[in-house]
Formats: structure tokens, C-alpha cells, sequence
């Protein structure tokens, strides 16, 4: 999610995160210092790849998370969230070089991503060895919780790929299949960066457990944009390659409910492209799609899990983090409605 544009004076209880990534500034600064900083500890040899993969162009969406959630003002920047902001970014990572490996994409965040710039097999060792390093960083916290959560994380984000690609070129894929993946590749680092910096920053095991929930289901909601993103995005302003998802045969929202809505002649042409058996056609697909009212039905989804996410923490106006937490939501809105196609 990118820096909305409102101001966020005019309506601060309405527009708390228009100006999000003004207020994370310092914190951002912090985190981008300790990302640069843990290069010293990657051998020489691959010091420079390692350094290509912790850029700063990034939207930094879980380090956000892990600030916002632990949020006790402007001028109170914890070393802890920030050291656990740095687990949570360098997981990240690795799982984008790896998700770039299999889904064949040249560009990532507006270059080349690391396997076309180094290589297949040298960029999944690369993304091995940034899991590694950050599963080390989580261990120099002085209790085992933090370095316990990341790793049980890492290993659901993992199966959540492995599950997903399991599933590749095959149509045998139900909603309930789709919410299952998402929940355990994306939604997993979302959950636990609320989690953990709720947890660091001290507050009340409740709210914990509501940024926690809440973190979980604005990460599904997220995925879900992403994925309809790659249909209705522009890649020059999402900034990576787009239509990996149908190329490489995965099934994701808008294709299982254009699957659901198709004739069925016109499901099995959709069930060849999908099984490698014919040649993919996404224009003809995407006309498909503003037929049959796939834009909408998959951002009612979106919708439905930002209002859940919204909902986990409607007990707890008072905590400092919540109109900020509140505010992604209003993010994420905004990012779906900049992709409705022209009378969509």
C-alpha cells in the first residue's frame, strides 16, 4: 500500500494514516539503517546481492505494521520494534525473491528482480540465506517469544507457497483452497507484525490479540487486491510484472469466480489455458472479466475482510495505535477503487 494523499489534519480521527508514512519517518530511517547495517555480517561474496534485495524503494508494509501496532507517539522510536521490524522486512524479502523465481517475473519494484539479475538457482540461496540471517536476528532479543513467532511464521508462509504451488496448472482449487493459501503466505507476516509489536510496546494481552486478528484479516484483504491487481493494474505504476498469476497457471480470486461465471464452453477453453494445455489469452480473459462483473464481486471480498479488520478493534477507540491501524484500511480502499475499470 502506498502513502495515501488526504491530509490528515483536517479529519484526524477519519484520515489517521493519510499522512502514516510522514509520522514513520524516523522509524522507517531507523529500520533502513539496521537493514544496511546487518550486511556486514553476509559473507563478502554475496554482500552485494544481499544489498540489491534490501533497497529502499520498497512500501515497507510489515515494518509499518510492527510500528503502527506497538505506536506510543512521533518521538518514541523502541529499538525492539525496530530490530523486529528488520526480522519481519528480511522474511519478506526472501520470500519475493522466491516468489519471483517461480512465477517467472522480470521486475520487481520497478527493476530487475534478483533472479533475473543473478540467476535462478543463485537467488534461491540468496533468498535462503536472508531467512537465515533473519531468523539470527530474532534470536538477539532476550526471551525466545520473538524468534519462536517469526520461525512458526516463516514456516506457515513457506507451506502457504508450497501448497500454492502444488496447486499450479491445476483447476481442482475451491475459494476455500484460494483463502487457505493467502492466509498462510501473506496474511501470516501481517498477523504476526501487529502481534509482535503490540507485544513489544507493552500493551494489554486483549489488544494484542485484536491487532493480531486485525493484522490477519487486513493481510487476506491485501492479497486479494494483489490479485486483482495483476488483472487490472498498470504495471508501470504497481511497479512489478504483472500477469505472472495466469501465466504460471495459478488460480486466484478473479479466475475462480470468472470460472464460476463463464459458460461452460467457455470454462473449458479457461480450464486448457490454466492446465498448459492451450496459450493463455489474458485479453480476451480481462474482457471476460468486465462482462461479468469480476471487478466487483472480488472487491466485495476486499471489502469484507477490511470491515472485519475494522471491526477487531472496535472496542479499543482509546489505544494510540488504533486510528492509525484504522487508517491502512482507508488505504486499502482507496487502492481498489484507483483500479475499477472504466464503468466497473
Amino acid at each position: 500500500m502506498s502513502a495515501p494523499r488526504t491530509n490528515a489534519a483536517a479529519n484526524p480521527a477519519g484520515h489517521a494514516f493519510s499522512s502514516g508514512f510522514a509520522l514513520l519517518a524516523p522509524h522507517l530511517a531507523e529500520l533502513d539503517r539496521l537493514l544496511h547495517a546487518q550486511l556486514a555480517a553476509f559473507e563478502p561474496e554475496i554482500r552485494a546481492m544481499a544489498d540489491y534485495c534490501i533497497d529502499t524503494s520498497g512500501k515497507r508494509i510489515r515494518p509499518a505494521l510492527v510500528f503502527l501496532s506497538g505506536w506510543r507517539g512521533p518521538d518514541v522510536i523502541s529499538p525492539e520494534l525496530v530490530r523486529v521490524a528488520a526480522v519481519v522486512e528480511l522474511v519478506h524479502l526472501a520470500t519475493l525473491v522466491h516468489d519471483d523465481i517461480m512465477d517467472g517475473a522480470e521486475v520487481r519494484r520497478s527493476r530487475r528482480t534478483a533472479a533475473r539479475e543473478y540467476g535462478p538457482t543463485a537467488a534461491v540461496l540468496l533468498g535462503d540465506a536472508l531467512f537465515a540471517h533473519a531468523l539470527n536476528l530474532a534470536t538477539q532479543f532476550p526471551t525466545t517469544e520473538v524468534c519462536a513467532a517469526v520461525s512458526e511464521s516463516t514456516r506457515r508462509v513457506c507451506a502457504g507457497e508450497i501448497v500454492q504451488t502444488l496447486r499450479r496448472g491445476s483447476t481442482n482449487v475451491t475459494r476455500a483452497d484460494y483463502e487457505r493459501i493467502i492466509d498462510l503466505k501473506t496474511a501470516e507476516l501481517f498477523r504476526v507484525s501487529c502481534f509482535l509489536g503490540a507485544r513489544l510496546a507493552g500493551f494489554a494481552p486483549g489488544y494484542v490479540e485484536a491487532a493480531s486478528r486485525f493484522g490477519r484479516h487486513l493481510g487476506i484483504a491485501y492479497q486479494m487486491y494483489d490479485d486483482l491487481a495483476d488483472f487490472f493494474g498498470e504495471e508501470k505504476r504497481i511497479g512489478k510484472t504483472l500477469g505472472t498469476d495466469f501465466a504460471s497457471g495459478k488460480l486466484t480470486l478473479p479466475l475462480l469466480v470468472l470460472m464460476e461465471r463463464l459458460s461452460p464452453g467457455e470454462r473449458a477453453e479457461l480450464t486448457g489455458e490454466i492446465l498448459g494445455q492451450r496459450p493463455v489469452q489474458p485479453a480476451l480473459r480481462l474482457q471476460q472479466m468486465g462482462r461479468l462483473g469480476i471487478f466487483g464481486a472480488v472487491a466485495g471480498a476486499v471489502k469484507a475482510e477490511v470491515d472485519a479488520a475494522t471491526a477487531t478493534l472496535r472496542e479499543w477507540p482509546g489505544e494510540a495505535p488504533t486510528p492509525l491501524l484504522l487508517g491502512l484500511c482507508d488505504v486499502l480502499r482507496e487502492q481498489v477503487a484507483s483500479l475499477r475499470p472504466a464503468g466497473g
